[in-house]
Formats: C-alpha cells, structure tokens, sequence
C-alpha cells in the first residue's frame, strides 16, 4: 500500500511522527510512504528541526507554498498536491488536523477519486469563523477513512450524519507525548539556558487569527502577561507572525518584561510545558500537550475542541479579557488528578495503521 502524506504545520509535523515510524515498521509488508510538505510553516525552527528531532523521513516535496491569504494559498497548494497525486498514484491520502495544507490536500485527492484518510477528524469548535472549522468540516465530508482521537468527536461526525469510516483510535499526539517525554527532560537544555526553575515560570504561547488580527485582544493578551511577568518569569516562544503583528500594532513595548524567543524546537517546548506552573496558549495541541503532563492550562480562546481537558478541570476558557485572565492566574488551583484517559492508550498510531492495511 502507498500513502501520500500531506504535511505543513508544527502540529502536523508531531502528529505525523507517530504515524510514519508505525508505517515504517511495516515497510515488510509492503506499505510505503511518500511524504510532502507543502511549506505552510517555512522557519527552520517550526519546520526542519522537527523533522530532525521527531525522526521524521525527509520529505519527498517541498512545495514552498507559504504566506498570502487564505483562500490563495489553499488554491496554490491544491494545484500543486494535485500534480504530485498524479505522478505518484498513490493507494490513500493521509491529512492531519485542520490547517489549509489538509484542505488542499484533501480536496485535490478527492477530486482525483483517490481516497482520504483524516487523522484527528470529528473536531469542533462551533465557530464558523475560525479558518480552521471550515477546513476541519470540508476535509471530513471527503475523507473514506475518519480517524477520531475522543468519542466526542465520534458524536460530532454522528450528529452531521456520518458513521461509515469513522473510527475511534485516540489521539496521535499522546502517543508522541509519551514516546518523547523522558527524551526530552534529558537532552534540552532549555531551562538553564532561559535560567527558569521548573515550577516556578510561565509558558504562554499565542498565534491564533482570532487574536494576533485583532489589536484589541493581543493587547490585553500581551497586557495580562506583562503584569504577571512582574512577579513570575513568562516565556513566551513567539510566532513570527505574531511578533510582526506586534510591531505593526505598536504594542512592542508589551514584550520588555517578557522572556520572549524564536520559535522552539520541539524538544525544548516539551521540557519546558512538563517543567511549567501553567500555561497559556490558543493552540489545539498545546492544551493537549498541557494535559498530557498534567500542568494546568489558561485556554485564551472563547471555545475549544477539547472539551474533555476543561471538564476534567485541567483547562480554563478565559478568551482575551485582561481582567479574565489575570483572575484565572490568580485563582489557580491543582487540578484533581484525571481518573480518565479521553484520548486513547497512546497506541493510536499502530490502530490507524491496522485500519488502512484491513
């Protein structure tokens, strides 16, 4: 069997390593994967050293199809996912997640009748304005193969009418947490090298549409944090899109109390998400990832797709207020430990698999 595998994204690029290690070893059954990158995150700290860190083969092709809006960059990347489709033929197309590499790819396969296979399907957010709820639905409705990380996401996909290829199988990236946990508590050096104890700092992370293209929230994102860095170091890692949005919106005087970096590999982020007081992020696989090493997390966002992280107490929905997020640090409390694994045994990766060689 051969799997074309469409990436183009930090999260993308996580997801994909549990993945494609199960597909290698099965390489002595025949299976094979053709890896392509569209190029959607170009930085070398939030594209090749994942590859490095995570494992990852090498991509096949690059497409180098970055920046511009939305719809002209999906347009681009389906042209372009559409040639490769028909040089290399493959049985199946593999997507990840939501991003406007999974559309393209997802669409350009299904007009080429070849089937799609969508890790991390079922996700809703009830947000239609979010890019990623369009892409996330779109790919859904034309994917054979609905590989569902939570059962509340098998209960989306049976609200919209689909049931045939939907499959619970948990969530890829608790299979890397684990995987990669104790690796990188043992190889980053990232916490000597920003002089933060562990337990005694912040992570905060922000790059969401919703709040970097509206002044108003960043700056009371920004706003919050700068007040809290007063007392307890905040690292903020920064997307570069951020950081130009920043500069552009003339809050950079904002950062001056901040512990602000480049982008990090992944093995730095994960020591520091294992070591940190809490986080606060508007990333779907930071809150995760969060949840995953047990740290409390401050959602800045107004919904999520992962409910069962804010009903098992372990992540607050505080949107973009000042005020609602300073209340939320303030109140902090331990969560209770999770009774509960919403998201699979870690061996989602070996079930996806197992379903498309059936």
């Amino acid at each position: 069997m051969k799997l074309l595998t469409v990436v183009g994204a930090r999260p993308q690029f996580i997801k994909a390593a549990a993945v494609s290690r199960a597909i290698r070893a099965q390489a002595h059954l025949g299976m094979q994967e053709v890896l392509l990158h569209t190029g959607q995150h170009y930085d070398e700290n939030m594209s090749q050293v994942f590859f490095d860190e995570l494992d990852i083969p090498q991509p096949k092709y690059n497409l180098a199809i970055s920046g511009g809006t939305h719809g002209a960059m999906t347009g681009r990347m389906l042209e372009a996912v559409e040639q490769v489709l028909l040089q290399e033929r493959p049985d199946c197309l593999l997507v990840y997640g939501d991003t406007n590499s999974t559309l393209a790819g997802a669409l350009a396969a299904a007009k080429l009748h070849i089937p799609v296979a969508h890790v991390e399907a079922g996700l809703r957010s009830f947000n239609m304005r979010m890019p990623e709820e369009v892409n996330r639905i779109l790919t859904d409705r034309v994917s054979s193969w609905l590989f569902c990380p939570s059962s509340a996401a098998v209960a989306n996909l049976h609200a919209e009418g689909m049931s045939q290829g939907v499959s619970l199988v948990g969530d890829v990236m608790y299979d890397v947490a684990l995987y990669y946990r104790e690796r990188a508590r043992q190889q980053s050096t990232v916490l000597s090298r920003l002089n933060v104890p562990p337990g005694q700092f912040v992570l905060a992370t922000c790059h969401r549409a919703e709040n970097t293209d509206d002044r108003m929230r960043l700056s009371a994102i920004l706003k919050a944090l700068a007040e809290i860095a007063v007392h307890t170091p905040v690292v903020l890692p920064l997307h570069p899109r951020t950081h130009k949005l920043v500069h552009d919106y003339g809050l950079a005087a904002l950062l001056t109390g901040l512990q602000v970096t480049e982008p990090l590999p992944f093995l730095d982020m994960v020591a520091l998400e294992q070591a940190a007081q809490v986080i606060f992020t508007d990333s779907g696989g930071v809150q995760k990832e969060a949840f995953f090493y047990r740290v409390p997390c401050i959602t800045l966002r107004d919904e999520t797709e992962w409910v069962e992280t804010v009903e098992l107490g372990w992540n607050q929905l505080v949107g973009a207020q000042h005020e609602a997020i300073l209340a939320a640090y303030g109140g902090l409390k331990q969560p209770e430990p999770a009774v509960v694994q919403p998201y699979g045994a870690g061996d989602a990766a070996q079930q996806i698999i197992r379903q498309l060689t059936r």
